[in-house]
């Protein structure tokens, strides 16, 4: 497998590398990218390859289920170098369909030490959506179910975004935009929910 890695990298060095060398030669002095992509880890949810972006034009941060801890210092760093050293425009949590974290949280499937803990972050994703179509045992229509909590978990990470002062900040002073937007694994398409 990590032969499979380095055979990868020549051939991305002969097929893009060399071909758009004047790109890759400025990126190695610096990087700007406008946007900030907050995404879930799931390996089948790549964000510069889902919007063809470059190397370089985005800025990304992920993690379980595309989480916005409050407080959380890892993604605290990352917002105040986003938003205060490289000016990012735009800020983006983007879920995705068929995501383990959304599934595990609305089951209460993870006694794991750490995964547990993430997931309470997103409590509120859970009871917000019961609210409306009720525990998995009354739903009548499981599928929508599972899709509002994916969406309703987005809605709830840029609600989170705002308690740092770096993005709360920006955005007041009209230099951020935050973005929602949801990938479908079924279909390859992403749209802007909000």
């Amino acid at each position: 497998m990590v032969e499979k890695f380095i055979e990868g990298n020549r051939a991305f060095i002969e097929n893009d590398f060399r071909k758009d060398n004047e790109h890759y030669q400025k990126l190695a002095t610096g990087q700007s990218p406008e946007s900030l992509w907050i995404a879930c880890s799931d390996s089948r949810v790549n964000p510069e390859r889902i919007v063809s972006a470059k190397m370089g034009d985005i800025f990304v941060h992920r993690n379980i289920g595309n989480i916005v801890a409050k407080n959380d210092p890892n993604l605290g760093c990352v917002l105040e170098y986003a938003v205060g050293h490289l000016k990012v425009k735009y800020i983006i949590i983007c879920g995705h369909s068929d995501c383990g974290a959304m599934k595990a949280l609305d089951a209460d499937m993870s006694h794991e030490e750490y995964i547990h803990g993430w997931l309470k972050h997103s409590e509120e994703v859970k009871q917000t959506v019961e609210g409306e179509f009720g525990t998995p045992e009354e739903c009548a229509d499981l599928a929508a179910r599972k899709k509002e909590i994916e969406l309703e978990n987005i809605r709830l990470q840029l609600e989170n975004l705002r308690s740092y002062s770096s993005v709360k900040g920006a955005e007041e002073e009209g230099k951020i935009q935050l973005h929602g937007f949801f990938y479908d694994l079924d279909s390859g398409k992403l749209e802007k929910i909000v």
